[in-house]
C-alpha cells in the first residue's frame, strides 16, 4: 500500500509540474488536458483523478509557481544582503529567464490567465502575490511599512511588465533595451525615501 501511495504522490507531482510548464509556456488556452497528461507520463484519467479539471490544474500550477517566488526572494535577500534587489532584477530580466518560458516566472507567464480564472484561483493569486510583496517589502528601506509595501508593488509591477514586454519583442536588441530601462527604473524607485 505504501508503494501505491508513493506512486500516486509521484503522479500528482508530475501532473502539477507538467501543468505548470505547459501553462507558463503556452497559456491556458494553448494547452489541453491530453498534452499535460502525456508530458507527465500519465493518462487523461489520472489527470482528472488528481486535478479534477483543467481549471484545477491551472490552480495547482499557479500555486506551485508563486510558491517558487516565495522561496526565491528570501534566498536572494540572504545571499546578496542589501544588494539583493539588483541581483534579483538582473536575474528576473536576464536573457536566460526571459527565453525560458516553460520554467520562467509564473507571475509573468500566468497572470494574464488569472484574470479569467475562477474566483478561488483569483483569491489564491491575491494571497500569494500579497505574500510576495510583503517579502520584498521586508527587504527594503523606507520610513514605514506603507512606503515599503508601495515600493514592493511598484518594483514587482515594473519587473513583471518589463519581462512581459521583452518576451513579446521580436528584436533581441529591443528586448535588452526594455529590460535595461526597466531594471534601472525599478532600482531607482527603491533608492527613493
Amino acid at each position: 500500500m505504501a508503494k501505491q501511495q508513493l506512486r500516486k504522490a509521484e503522479t500528482h507531482k508530475a501532473l502539477v509540474s507538467a501543468s505548470s510548464q505547459a501553462f507558463r509556456k503556452q497559456g491556458f488556452a494553448g494547452v489541453g488536458v491530453d498534452a499535460i497528461a502525456k508530458a507527465a507520463g500519465a493518462t487523461s484519467g489520472a489527470f482528472y483523478a488528481h486535478l479534477g479539471s483543467k481549471d484545477g490544474a491551472f490552480h495547482a500550477a499557479l500555486e506551485l509557481g508563486l510558491n517558487e517566488v516565495i522561496e526565491t526572494i528570501p534566498e536572494y535577500q540572504k545571499r546578496y544582503d542589501k544588494d539583493w534587489p539588483e541581483a534579483f532584477a538582473r536575474y528576473y530580466l536576464g536573457a536566460a529567464h526571459r527565453k525560458d518560458l516553460a520554467c520562467g516566472c509564473a507571475m509573468t507567464a500566468m497572470s494574464p490567465d488569472v484574470v479569467r480564472a475562477p474566483e478561488e484561483t483569483r483569491a489564491l493569486y491575491d494571497r500569494k502575490m500579497s505574500q510576495i510583496a510583503d517579502l520584498i517589502a521586508d527587504g527594503l528601506n523606507g520610513k514605514n511599512e506603507q512606503v515599503r509595501i508601495a515600493k514592493a508593488w511598484a518594483f514587482l509591477s515594473i519587473l513583471i511588465g518589463a519581462l512581459t514586454t521583452a518576451r513579446a519583442m521580436a528584436s533581441e536588441s529591443q528586448a535588452e533595451e526594455v529590460t535595461r530601462a526597466a531594471s534601472s527604473a525599478a532600482l531607482h524607485l527603491l533608492s527613493q525615501n
